[in-house]
This record gives C-alpha cells, structure tokens and sequence, in this order.
C-alpha cells in the first residue's frame, strides 16, 4: 500500500528519511549484531546513542550549556506533576490556560499548592491568546507556565511572558524543533515526542541549573518521588532507571535530519510558514470551510476548521481517508477537522489536502 498523508495530531508523521535509516539499522545496529530495542542502555553502543543524541539537541535547539537535557518515560503529561514538585518553592505558580492541556497542568498543578490562573481565553473557547504584557502576574509566583501551541484549538503564543525573577516554564510538545527558540528565555522546556521528534513513549525536559535541587513547598527535595524528581534523573544522565532506548535513539535520527538534510531550525520554520500559508489562504477564500482563531494567534502546526454542518465534516473526513488524507477529524472537544502539518508533512501533502478541499466543496455547497 502506498503511504498515506497522515495528518494526525500524535503520534504523527516521521520523516521517510529517518524512518529508512531505523528501517535499516533495525536488525543490526553499527556491527552489534542487536537491534536498539534488544541492547542493554549500559552498553557502549546505547552510550554512544544517548551522548549523540544530547549533543545534537543542543546543537539543533541551541541549548546554552547551563541547561540540562533529560529523556524520560511518561509524556509530558507526567510533566504537569513534576513541574510543581519540583518548582513550585513559594506555594503558588501563575498558570495561563488557553486550551485542554494548559488546563489540565494547572488542575494538576493545584494537587501541590495554589495554581492560579492569572490568564485564560475561555472566555472564547480558546480561540485566541492572551496579551501576555498585559497581565498582571503574581510576584509571589513561583513560576509562569504556558503551553506555547495549543494542538486541540490550533493557536500559538507570537511572544512570551518574560517577568524578572520569575521563570518562565514552557510546554512545547506540538510545536518543538518547528522553529528557532531561545531557550534563555525559560526556565523549563519540556515536550512530549510523539509530535515533531520520535515515537510516542517520552518526553524531553530541558531545565535551567539554578532550578534544581529545590522542592513544592511542603515538602523537602528528597520527599519528591525519585522518578519524579528532576534533580535525580538528570543527575544520573537520564540512566537512574532504563530509559526509553527506542525514543532517544529515534530522537537522534531525527535531530541529524534536522542538522543535516534540512539545514536548521530556521530553514524548518520557513518551510512550516510556507506549509501553513497555503492552507489558510485557502480558507480564507472561500465561505464554506471557517477557521475559528483570531488570526494573529494562528498554529502553524494545527490547523482546525469546519463544514456547514457535523454531518458534512463526518462526510469530508471519510472521503478524505478514501483520498489519502488520513486523520482529519478534529478532536472531540470542538469538532470539526484538524490537519496536523508537523515538521514531516511535506508540502505535497498540504496541496493535496487543499485541493480535495476545493473538491468536495464544490460537490457539497
């Protein structure tokens, strides 16, 4: 069978190139006679995977060298908990909601202290993002968290908080290695992988020194259970327990590919802009399909609209499967469709997508 478009919000797409690569490597990885999935994560040929794969995140994300890197089990969902375990030193954190998974932190988030929501875009069903210079943050906080693009509502942070003696704590699982980040501007970047860089199975959290060592307020750093806490697991090279073998080493293939066939983060943004582009002016010619986010606050990553009706988008998504572009249902919460347009959608697929859209609309209006 001929491979699909796969717009699936995650796991999604990995590009072809890295997966012939772990297609080839499968059986025998470097003359080990094992597979990844076989080797011991002791032995010299894991040691090599992890180190590279580190090395070359720094590279990709330019990572300054007080931060460090660490490869967990869990998703970032286990991330809302160790977030505030491990930060939340004053008893409070400022968390600003502006989709399901930043709401979801914060309600984890209160299970250790106060998780105030110092902004939210409820109020529009999430369909914009606060102004982040205009909100009034608590100077007691502990942090300032954020989820920098929202997968479900399809927007995106244009700037973050930035507040003196306040660490800025990202989440940026769909939206990771998309586009150059200045990571001096967070404390913590943490991401689930499934999205942009391996399989699912693991997130990545990268964390600032000076923030380790510490604890919720309440508790003492050595009460935070030991695979939760950050200062143990990067202490230990993300080796405390058996990592996710499979997910670093497919996470380095994909950071070479970055490195090596696309040419960094900037070319990758200016491929992702140019992919987005084409799918919303197309949506915004015509009056059948409607993009709900206001405009400036637009995913490039996530790209939600609707039909007429419920019945037609159940229509468009099952001739779209018929067609080869798999995936489009959009999630529960607003209905719809989602084309998910991640680092390894090719630009081929958005013009294909486009011009079934204009198909079926011309069949159905």
């Amino acid at each position: 069978m001929a491979r699909v478009y796969n717009f699936s919000a995650g796991p999604s797409m990995l590009p072809e190139a890295v997966l012939k690569t772990a297609q080839a490597e499968l059986l025998d990885y470097h003359g080990s006679g094992m597979s990844v999935m076989e080797m011991s994560h002791r032995s010299k040929w894991f040691d090599e995977i992890i180190t590279n794969t580190e090395a070359a995140m720094r590279r990709v994300l330019n990572i300054p060298d007080n931060y460090k890197i660490g490869f967990f089990q869990g998703g970032a969902t286990q991330q809302f908990a160790m977030v505030p375990l491990n930060f939340m030193t004053t008893g409070t954190a400022d968390y600003l909601v502006t989709g399901n998974f930043s709401k979801k932190a914060a309600e984890e988030a209160a299970k250790f202290g106060t998780a105030r929501i110092a902004a939210s875009s409820k109020d529009r069903n999430f369909t914009y993002i606060p102004d982040v210079q205009a909100i009034d943050y608590d100077p007691q906080a502990s942090y300032i968290h954020i989820c920098q693009n929202n997968t479900i509502f399809g927007t995106r942070y244009t700037e973050v908080p930035q507040v003196d003696g306040i660490p800025l704590i990202a989440d940026m699982s769909s939206m990771i290695c998309s586009e150059p980040v200045d990571v001096r501007k967070y404390g913590a970047i943490y991401f689930g992988v499934q999205k942009n860089i391996a399989p699912a199975g693991m997130a990545v959290a990268i964390v600032r020194e000076d923030l380790l060592g510490r604890s919720a307020r309440g508790l003492t750093p050595e009460q935070i259970p030991t695979m939760m806490n950050y200062t143990t697991l990067l202490k230990a090279g993300s080796m405390y327990n058996t990592p996710p073998c499979w997910c670093i080493y497919m996470t380095g293939l994909v950071m070479d590919y970055l490195e090596r066939e696309v040419g960094g983060l900037e070319e990758m943004h200016r491929r992702n802009a140019a992919k987005a582009k084409v799918l919303y002016d197309y949506l915004d010619s015509q009056d059948f399909y409607r993009n709900p986010v206001q405009k400036e606050y637009r995913s490039l990553m996530n790209v939600t609209f609707t039909s007429p009706d419920p019945e037609t988008d159940k229509a468009f998504c099952a001739e779209a499967a018929e067609a080869g572009l798999v995936n489009l249902k959009g999630h529960r919460l607003v209905g719809g469709m989602r084309a998910s347009i991640y680092n390894a959608m090719p630009a081929e697929g958005v013009d294909a997508l486009v011009a079934f859209m204009e198909k079926f609309r011309a069949a159905h209006q």
